[in-house]
């Protein structure tokens, strides 16, 4: 069997798999890892995550390194120029998970239009026998202005637009054939719209792209909601804003240093929590599973991989 190093706990099925295939070597568990890496020196494969990723440290202790298969569609957590100029292979998920991402992307907006959160605990707790629940929006005739018209940002449009919404979006160009208005400045179209989607990848390049400016543009009758990654948004100026009332609201399901989540944002009514969990659905991972495994027995056999990063 050739060796495969695990950096993080996998889910059970593709756990179950890789260990009939490859002689696992789990690097979480290593409580000396230099010492692990320095006896794992000449393992062609690895498996990581989103969250995990790899360094270009741990590439230069491991010299045999030839594939990277990540267990998801993220892949700011690994040096992917290190993995380049070392001539090592990554591997994401993409794809598989536009679905679950866009169907918690709209669940987020109608949870914080239609306040969801705060009628269910309005009805538990028995408010209701003193009066009726408050007005809500509703997303029908809004505009949502998507920032990553990508595959996912795609599914949001498609999907908003059922929901009898305008959809306008921002990236880095415009992208033809796509029916929706483009905008080149992001603060512009915040400016524009009552919601905007952040469905963009996390990493150096996207670090703060929504930033105060983009968040006071979408004033108090805007809202945000991200399904991308907790660094696009300046999360300070998100709090400071939400509890002036010069944001509307949020909705997130990803942070800037999770699992840990401000005390402000758990505290207001306005703010609708996920613990990034867009991915996270039964179907989702097992197609995520199957096509790290089959990425590592494509490696493993020399052939094509089914869905290379860059």
């Amino acid at each position: 069997m050739d060796d495969l190093i695990m950096m993080g706990p996998m889910p059970a099925d593709l756990t179950e798999a890789l260990g009939q295939r490859f002689a696992v070597a789990r690097y979480w568990e290593a409580p000396d890892k230099a010492a692990f890496l320095a006896d794992h020196a000449n393992t062609r494969f690895m498996v990581t995550d989103g969250h995990t990723g790899c360094s270009a440290r741990i590439m230069d202790a491991l010299p045999g390194l030839e594939l990277i298969a990540s267990y998801g569609v993220g892949t700011d957590a690994i040096d992917l120029p290190a993995a380049k100029a070392r001539g090592v292979a990554v591997t994401n998920t993409p794809n598989v998970l536009n679905d679950a991402v866009a169907e918690l992307a709209l669940g987020l907006m109608l949870a914080l239009g239609r306040r969801i959160v705060e009628a269910d605990r309005f009805v538990r707790d028995g408010c209701w026998r003193a009066g009726n629940f408050a007005l809500t929006s509703e997303l029908a005739g809004a505009t949502v202005g998507i920032l990553g018209l990508g595959r996912i940002g795609k599914e949001i449009a498609s999907r908003a637009q059922a929901f009898r919404m305008n959809v306008v979006y921002h990236g880095r160009r415009p992208q033809k054939d796509v029916p929706f208005r483009y905008y080149d400045d992001l603060t512009e179209m915040a400016r524009d719209v009552e919601w905007l989607v952040a469905a963009v990848p996390g990493g150096v390049q996207t670090a703060g792209l929504v930033d105060r400016a983009v968040l006071e543009a979408l004033g108090p009758q805007g809202a945000i909601v991200n399904v991308g990654r907790g660094s696009l948004i300046d999360e300070a100026a998100l709090v400071e804003l939400l509890q002036a009332g010069k944001l509307g609201g949020a909705a997130l399901d990803v942070f800037a240093a999770e699992p840990d989540v401000p005390d402000a944002l758990r505290a207001m009514d306005n703010v609708v929590l996920s613990p990034h969990q867009a991915s996270a659905t039964e179907k989702t991972r097992r197609a995520m599973a199957y096509l790290v495994f089959q990425n590592l027995v494509a490696g493993q056999a020399g052939e094509p991989l089914l869905t290379p990063v860059g």
